[in-house]
């Protein structure tokens, strides 16, 4: 078999019109999908009491402002978790892999972990930790 053949067989498969049914298919379901919504909006109940209207909170009635101040130690606090959570996932390569890797690859994690550790003796000494409210 010639290499162009190879090449002019690729580009043939991969033209718009084997997209076609993709784009058939992508569109009759969009159309289902906002057909059925409004056929439901057009036929479904349309009774507006004031249960239905007041805003749903878990069953718990709301009282007060939502808009009053909180404090930043909570984001401070869920931004270090996200953060320090996402540095262990990069421990799992090492760990599936740390026979290949030998030497080398152990420093590399040790100075990973270095500055893992640098970071949050720094969190610590700014008190971000710290709930004095």
């Amino acid at each position: 078999m010639h290499p162009f053949q190879l090449l002019a067989d690729a580009s043939a498969t991969s033209s718009a019109s084997g997209y076609l049914p993709i784009g058939i298919q992508l569109i009759f379901a969009a159309g289902f999908v906002f057909f059925m919504i409004g056929l439901s909006a057009w036929l479904g109940p349309k009774r507006k009491t004031s249960d239905k209207l007041e805003n749903f909170a878990s069953g718990i009635e709301s009282h007060g402002n939502a808009r009053q101040p909180m404090a930043i130690k909570y984001f401070l606090v869920a931004i270090l978790f996200v953060l320090f959570d996402v540095e262990v996932i990069f421990f799992y390569p090492y760990a599936v892999n740390f026979r290949e890797l030998g030497w080398s690859g152990f420093g590399a994690v040790l100075m990973f972990v270095g500055f893992f550790f640098a970071g949050f003796i720094y969190v610590i000494k700014k008190g971000a930790l710290t709930w004095e409210d």
